[in-house]
C-alpha cells in the first residue's frame, strides 16, 4: 500500500495454498480464495480509477476563474453603415435597456414569490411565532426562524414581526435572539433557488451555486458558534443592553421606509396586494385575525364619529364613538378573485406565475449578460470588480466590498434581492467567489436596517425593547464577520461553498436535494425533536453532530497530514461505496430520469466547454 493509502495490487497473501490451507494456518476452500482474489482485484481497479479521476481534476484549469474569452468580432472598419448603426443602437444601448428591464421584472418576480408564500403559509408562520412555551428552547426558536422566513420568503417580514412581538412583551428578548439567527439563515434560500436557473451549463452552475451558498455557509457556521455562546452566556443580550444604557432613544413613525418599493410598487400593486398586518396580528395572539383574509381590499381608511342612542334609558342618552371606514377600495388583478378563491388558492396561482417569470428572467438575464460582457468589455469589468488595491492596501479591498454590499442592501432594503441579482454574475464569471463573499457579508449588515427602522417605528414606551432586539441582529452579523473574514485561513464559508459547487457540477440533482434538506427537512426534523424534549434532541442530533465533526477532522488530516492517521483511515475505501460517494445515488437517479419521455435523450448530450467553463461565442458583433 502506498503512503496515500492506495493499494498497489501486490498485497495478495503469497502462495502456496496447500490443500486449501494458507501459510498462516487458516483453512479456506479454493473457491473462497478465488473469490477473495477477484474481489481484491476489482477493489484495486476501482481505487485506481478514482485516483485517476482525482488527478485529472487537479490538472484541469481552475473552474473558479475565467481568464480566457473566445469571441469572433467583426472589426468596426469592416462593418457596413447599417451594421455600425445596429452595433451602436442595439449591441451597446439596446441590450443595456433590455437588461435593466429584465432586472426590474426579476425583482418584481421575487416580490410576487414572497406574496405567494405569504398567502399560502403566512398565517401558519404567524401561528408558529406565538408558541411562547416552545420559544424558550433556543434550538426550537432557531428552527422557527428558519422555517418562518422560508415560508414568508422575507427576513424583513419575519424580523419585523419579532421586533413587534418583543416590543409588545409577548416574547422576551433572550427568546427572540435565536429566531433572529434563524431568519438570517432562512433568507438565503432565495438566491440558492435563483442559482438553479443556470443548471443547464456545468461551469456556470458550479460558480452560481457556490456564489449563492457562500451566504448559507456563513450564516450556518456563525449560528453554530454563537447560538451555544448566547445560550450559556447571553453575549448578545448583555452587549446590547450595555449599549442601550448609554443611549437616548426617540420614536420615529416615518422611519420604516423601503426605497426599492417606490420603483416596483406601481407594477406589483396592479397584480396583488397582501395585508402583512394579518400575519403580525396572528403572531400577537389576535384570535379574530385567523379568520381574516390576507388579500387587501381597502387601500385608504378613515375614521368618522358615530352617534349611538340608548333608547332603553328614559332620557335616551347618546354616545359618540369613532369608527374606521374604508374611503378607497383597492383595485388590482386578483382583487375580484378573492370573492371566489381562498387565500391559499390565489397564493398557489401566484406562485406558479412568479416561478415562471423568475425562471424566464434568469435565463434571459444570463443570455443578455453573456452577450454584453464579451471581449474587452468583459475583461475590463472583471478586472475592475475583482481587482485589489495595490501593495499593502490590497488587504482592505474586501472591507470596501463589505461597505458597498451594506450600502446597496440598505438602498434596496432586501439582502435577498441584492444577493440574487449578483448570483448570475458569479455564474458567468464576472464576479469571483472571493469577491462575492465580502459583498454577501455587507448585505447581511445592510438587511439589519429593516429591523432597526421597524424598532424606531414603535411607540416611545416600547422602543427600547424593539431597538435592543434589532441591535442583537446587527451584532450577530458583525461578530460573524469578525470571526470568519479578517483572517484568510478562517474563511471557511468560501471553502464549503466551493465544495458544494463542485458537487452540483458533478451531480445536478444535488442542488435540489440540498435546498430541500437544508431549508425544509432538517429544520423541521430538529424542531420536532426539540419540541418533544431536550433528551430526545440530544440523543439523536448529538451522535450525528459528533460523527460529522469526526469526518471533517479526518478529511483535513487525509489532505494535510495522512501519515498521522492509521493506514485504514488514510482514505475512505474501506467503506461501502454508498457511504463514501454519491455515485450510486446518481446512477439510480439517472436510471429514473432516463425512463421519463421528456428526459430520455438529455443524458446523451454533452455541453461544449463545460470542463473549463470558458465563454465561447462565434456570433459576429
Amino acid at each position: 500500500m502506498t503512503s496515500n493509502g492506495f493499494a498497489t495490487g501486490n498485497e495478495t497473501p503469497p502462495p502456496p495454498y496447500e490443500n486449501g490451507v494458507t501459510n498462516l494456518g487458516y483453512s479456506f476452500s479454493n473457491g473462497d480464495i478465488a473469490m477473495a482474489e477477484k474481489a481484491l482485484e476489482v477493489n484495486v481497479e476501482k481505487q485506481k480509477e478514482e485516483k485517476v479521476e482525482i488527478e485529472m481534476e487537479k490538472t484541469e484549469p481552475d473552474p473558479w476563474k475565467i481568464s480566457e474569452v473566445y469571441i469572433e468580432v467583426t472589426p468596426w472598419n469592416e462593418l457596413s453603415s447599417c451594421g455600425k448603426f445596429k452595433r451602436v443602437t442595439w449591441d451597446y444601448f439596446g441590450k443595456l435597456v433590455v437588461l435593466v428591464g429584465l432586472l426590474y421584472l426579476f425583482i418584481c418576480s421575487l416580490d410576487f414569490l414572497g406574496n405567494a408564500f405569504k398567502l399560502i403559509g403566512g398565517k401558519a408562520a404567524g401561528d408558529i411565532f406565538k408558541q411562547s412555551d416552545v420559544l424558550s428552547n433556543p434550538v426550537a426558536g432557531l428552527m422557527i426562524g428558519i422555517l418562518a422566513t422560508v415560508i414568508l420568503q422575507s427576513s424583513s417580514t419575519s424580523t419585523s414581526i419579532v421586533v413587534s412581538m418583543v416590543a409588545s412583551k409577548i416574547v422576551p428578548i433572550r427568546n427572540a435572539i435565536p429566531i433572529i439567527m434563524g431568519a438570517n439563515i432562512g433568507t438565503s434560500v432565495t438566491n440558492t433557488l435563483v442559482s438553479i436557473g443556470q443548471i443547464s451549463n456545468k461551469g456556470e452552475f458550479r460558480r452560481a451555486f457556490a456564489g449563492a451558498t457562500v451566504h448559507d455557509m456563513f450564516n450556518w457556521i456563525t449560528v453554530l458558534v454563537l447560538l451555544p455562546v448566547e445560550a450559556f452566556s447571553g453575549y448578545l443580550f448583555h452587549l446590547t443592553e450595555y449599549i442601550l444604557d448609554s443611549m437616548t432613544l426617540t420614536t420615529n413613525k416615518g422611519a420604516d421606509r423601503e426605497f426599492l418599493k417606490v420603483l416596483t410598487n406601481p407594477f406589483t400593486k396592479q397584480i396583488i396586494q397582501v395585508d402583512s398586518n394579518v400575519i403580525e396580528a396572528v403572531a400577537n395572539g389576535d384570535a379574530d385575525a385567523m379568520n381574516k383574509s390576507m388579500i387587501k381590499h381597502c387601500c385608504k381608511k378613515g375614521s368618522v364619529d358615530v352617534t349611538y342612542v340608548n333608547t332603553s334609558t328614559p332620557d335616551n342618552r347618546t354616545y359618540i364613538a369613532k369608527e374606521s371606514i374604508c374611503l378607497e377600495k383597492c383595485k388590482y388583478l386578483f382583487e375580484g378573485a378573492a370573492n371566489t378563491l381562498s387565500d391559499g388558492e390565489i397564493g398557489a396561482i401566484l406562485l406558479v406565475i412568479s416561478l415562471v417569470l423568475l425562471c424566464a428572467c434568469l435565463v434571459l438575464i444570463v443570455k443578455t449578460l453573456n452577450s454584453l460582457l464579451q471581449g474587452k468589455v468583459s475583461l475590463i469589468i472583471k478586472k475592475f470588480v475583482n481587482a485589489n488595491f495595490p501593495g499593502v492596501m490590497g488587504y482592505l479591498t474586501g472591507y470596501l466590498a463589505i461597505l458597498i454590499g451594506t450600502g446597496l442592501t440598505i438602498l434596496v432594503q432586501s439582502s435577498s434581492v441584492f444577493t440574487s441579482a449578483l448570483t448570475p454574475l458569479v455564474g458567468i464569471g464576472v464576479i469571483e467567489l472571493d469577491r462575492m463573499y465580502p459583498l454577501t457579508l455587507g448585505s447581511n449588515i445592510g438587511t439589519t436596517t429593516t429591523s432597526i427602522l421597524a424598532a424606531f417605528a414603535q411607540s416611545s414606551s416600547d422602543i427600547r425593547l424593539a431597538f435592543q432586539i434589532a441591535l442583537c441582529h446587527l451584532f450577530f452579523n458583525l461578530t460573524g464577520i469578525l470571526l470568519f473574514y479578517p483572517i484568510p485561513q478562517l474563511r471557511f464559508p468560501i471553502k464549503l461553498a466551493k465544495f458544494l459547487g463542485n458537487q452540483t457540477a458533478k451531480y445536478r440533482w444535488f442542488a435540489v436535494a440540498y435546498l430541500i434538506l437544508a431549508f425544509f427537512l432538517l429544520p423541521a426534523a430538529v424542531f420536532a425533536l426539540s419540541v418533544v424534549n431536550w433528551i430526545a434532541m440530544v440523543a439523536v442530533v448529538g451522535p450525528i453532530l459528533l460523527l460529522a465533526i469526526a469526518v471533517v477532522v479526518i478529511n483535513i488530516l487525509q489532505n494535510k497530514a495522512p501519515m498521522a492517521l492509521p493506514m485504514v483511515l488514510r482514505n475512505w475505501y474501506f467503506l461501502p461505496e454508498p457511504l463514501r460517494s454519491l455515485k450510486p445515488m446518481d446512477r439510480l437517479i439517472q436510471k429514473i430520469v432516463s425512463c421519463l419521455p421528456c428526459c430520455a435523450n438529455n443524458g446523451e448530450k454533452k455541453e461544449k466547454g463545460e470542463q473549463t467553463g470558458e465563454w465561447k461565442s462565434t456570433t459576429k458583433l
